[in-house]
């Protein structure tokens, strides 16, 4: 499971033109499963995605999380961050998650981090999607289990 995680002021997906999810202040998360990936990494990372200390005090420091700020949150399926592009100048998906496999994993992050009291917005999984944010910081981690 790789998670690509900015910190936003504001982000949007649309799919056919049509606003499918929207956050304001908080994060946009790509994530990504690999084959093989289980429900016990999904549990890991989103617990990290929830305690991360990515958003300023009253210091400007770095050292509040998403649960402290009270922050929304735009989850988008992203199965090109499996994508390998070692060989040739095509990347290969091989070693990303088939639909079968990745959509429980998808749905069971998405609810982890409700469960948590978050406003979660979404995309539509496997959907063709345009995505607009605006990163603040900018503030971007990648997270891997």
């Amino acid at each position: 499971m790789r998670l690509v995680v900015q910190r936003i002021s504001s982000a949007q997906v649309r799919v056919d033109g049509a606003v499918s999810g929207s956050a304001g202040s908080g994060l946009c998360i790509l994530v990504g499963f690999k084959k093989g990936d289980e429900r016990g990494a999904v549990e890991r990372l989103s617990e990290k995605v929830k305690r991360l200390r990515i958003f300023e005090d009253d210091r400007g420091k770095m050292n509040r999380s998403l649960i402290d700020c009270g922050g929304e949150v735009l989850v988008i399926s992203e199965f090109t961050l499996y994508g390998d592009c070692d060989r040739g100048h095509r990347p290969s998906f091989t070693d990303a998650a088939p639909a079968d496999e990745a959509l429980p994993l998808y749905n069971q992050f998405i609810e982890s981090l409700r469960e948590a009291g978050l406003r979660v917005a979404t995309g539509v999984f496997g959907a063709k999607m345009e995505v607009t944010l605006t990163n603040d910081g900018p503030v971007t981690v990648i997270l891997e289990a």
